[in-house]
């Protein structure tokens, strides 16, 4: 029987960073980005393992005018905001909860933000394109030029657009994205802020946060981790996000 989307996020339940080297480093799962008709563009990652603090997940949320703001149930220092901090307008720490509804649909929610309904499937290319990942000699995740290659070849048989697994982020740390198992996202409704984000639908213009480009149609991906070679010991520290903010209900836990 031929895996789930449900069955592979809960086994990324207990990935590991397990890569040989003192990089910072992320294992999980992911919806990588649905855009949709009114211009909001929605993205989430489910990391629970982590090299420099505890698992989290995150809701990427991108405005009509094209501002972004990451909602993060970990500090900004050690989720997303980290590498994407310079590029957003707010970082929040606030819960985020997730709940599969069936093997292959997924709800999200961040109180009094977002919520968001999606829907997984397999196509001939979700299939080749995890076929390709799985069989790829582990060497090869660390060489830029093949993940260049396999971007460039990806993105266009995937649907997504441009798009790249290593490259630099906002913050300027380098990235290297290993993505093992790859769904396409058939179906997404979100309300955001009150508001219907309307159906899933590519934006005008591709958007992208430096070289990390958000794909024009919904991918769900498992088994993922991703690994930014420059914060090894002899590299600096990245700049600090530009925005932090603390959702009230986390102020109140910490008191």
């Amino acid at each position: 029987m031929r895996t789930t989307a449900q069955e592979s996020a809960a086994r990324a339940e207990f990935a590991s960073t397990s890569e040989p080297d003192d990089a910072e480093q992320f294992a999980g799962y992911a919806v990588m980005g649905v855009p949709f008709s009114t211009g909001h563009y929605l993205a989430f990652r489910r990391f629970p393992a982590s090299s420099i603090g505890p698992g989290y997940q995150a809701v990427w949320l991108r405005t009509p005018d094209g501002q972004w703001t990451i909602h993060a149930d970990a500090p900004p220092e050690l989720s997303c905001a980290r590498y994407f901090g310079k590029a957003l307008k707010e970082a929040r720490q606030t819960p985020v909860l997730t709940a599969w509804t069936s093997p292959w649909n997924l709800t999200v929610t961040v109180p009094g933000a977002v919520s968001w309904e999606l829907e997984m499937k397999r196509s001939w290319t979700t299939t080749a394109a995890t076929a390709v990942a799985q069989h790829m000699p582990a060497p090869l995740w660390h060489k830029d030029g093949v993940l260049k290659l396999m971007g460039r070849l990806m993105g266009p048989a995937l649907g997504t657009g441009s798009m790249n697994f290593t490259g630099h982020v906002p913050n300027g740390q380098s990235f290297q994205a290993k993505p093992l198992r790859v769904w396409s996202v058939s179906g997404s409704r979100a309300n955001i802020g009150g508001l219907d984000a309307g159906t899933p639908q590519a934006l005008a213009v591709q958007d992208r946060l430096e070289d990390f480009w958000l794909p024009q149609r919904g991918l769900f991906i498992a088994e993922l981790s991703v690994r930014f070679p420059s914060t090894t010991a002899a590299a600096s520290t990245a700049p600090s996000p530009k925005a932090m903010h603390t959702h009230p209900e986390q102020e109140s836990r910490a008191s």
